[in-house]
């Protein structure tokens, strides 16, 4: 009598950021497309963005009272110890209960003590790592780990060469469609699809500098043919909105959030964003020339390196945060009028992309089940 075949479990742990959360929703989709009865189950840092967003997506999460340490003296970091013996109490019993085949780490406090406690109770484990320069933990959760999915090459600098695979970041498909989309892109934002366009993004909260940036040289937006979609973020869309008067800038559209990115990618010449991973993964499978300028306030200046890795192959130009509000708009315009530069980025830029991200790393924690 034939037996029947059991479903896999796989435990998600992670999040903190939207960098980290989309990665580890992408490989839970994948998992969920390959075999609809797979069970999945998410460990996350509680008040931080997946403990909404998970739930959202229809996949249970159970939160760690986990944070990270701060970087100047702060009371908080005297909880650390306590935080870290729950967190590791509370993961231990999630392993027992849920009994995972394979645990699944993409980074964020969390991913901390679920690795450890799956790895010491023989749980094979699979970090996914966006960054070019891996963070502290995922050093550490390496030397017990089954598999390490990276994005970038070069990564045996830090993980044992032998467990290495090259997946990319998974990234959002509903944003890669930009094919013959520029027309209505142009309706969308109420924008020209015969002038150029320059799509500035700080992410969803936004970023200071880079709005700054624009502020300082708004002026140059008045009278040229240049548009600018300009995602300023929640943060600072109020007091922007007060400092500008849109009816005398109809080439510069100014938003909270862009809910279609792909529309943004799809108009725009040239982008201007932070080097995050999922972004940098982004713009290499839209394959549009950028200028990035990582944020100075990340742990071990990973945006900064991610950036590099793009640099160092004539696949982006960098403009340091420090001097961005007298550089960047100057560098973005001699950009956007250098059809010969743009071809060149854009060329080399599409050579980094690897698709399929998700799907590839889903196909590697099943094999490790099996």
């Amino acid at each position: 009598m034939e037996q029947t075949k059991k479903s896999a479990r796989v435990v998600i742990s992670g999040g903190g950021t939207g960098g980290h959360l989309f990665p580890a929703m992408a490989i839970a989709d994948a998992l969920k497309k390959i075999d609809p009865a797979t069970e999945i189950l998410f460990v996350g840092a509680l008040g931080k963005i997946e403990m909404e967003r998970v739930p959202a997506a229809g996949y249970e999460i159970i939160g760690l009272d986990i944070r990270g340490l701060q970087r100047s003296l702060s009371f908080e970091n005297l909880k650390f110890p306590i935080r870290l013996i729950k967190s590791l109490r509370k993961s231990f019993n999630i392993v027992k209960n849920f009994k995972p085949d394979v645990a699944v780490g993409v980074g964020g406090y969390a991913s901390g003590p679920l690795l450890y406690a799956a790895s010491l109770k023989g749980v094979p484990t699979v970090i996914q790592e966006q960054n070019s320069y891996p963070g502290v933990t995922n050093k550490l959760l390496a030397k017990r780990a089954a598999k390490i999915c990276v994005a970038y090459e070069n990564m045996d600098r830090f993980f044992p060469a032998d467990k290495l695979m090259l997946t990319g970041n998974p990234v959002r498909k509903d944003i890669l469609a930009i094919e013959g989309k520029k027309e209505e892109a142009a309706s969308f934002f109420g924008l020209s699809p015969e002038k150029k366009t320059i799509f500035l993004t700080g992410g969803s909260l936004g970023a200071r500098t880079l709005n700054e940036s624009i502020l300082e040289h708004l002026h140059e937006f008045k009278d040229q043919s240049i548009q600018l979609i300009w995602q300023c973020g929640k943060f600072y869309y109020n007091s922007l909105k007060q400092q500008f008067n849109e009816a005398e800038y109809p080439n510069v559209k100014l938003m909270e959030f862009v809910s279609r990115v792909d529309l943004a990618y799809a108009l725009a010449d040239i982008i201007v964003a932070r080097a995050g991973a999922s972004t940098i993964s982004e713009l290499c499978l839209v394959k549009k020339p950028a200028i990035l300028v990582p944020s100075p306030n990340v742990a071990e200046d990973h945006q900064t390196k991610n950036a590099m890795a793009l640099v160092n192959k004539q696949a982006a130009i960098l403009v340091k945060d420090a001097v961005a509000k007298t550089e960047l708009v100057p560098v973005a315009m001699r950009l956007i009028a250098n059809e010969e530069k743009k071809q060149k980025l854009a060329n080399n830029i599409a050579e980094l992309g690897l698709k399929d991200s998700a799907v590839v790393i889903a196909n590697e924690i099943l094999k490790l089940i099996q």
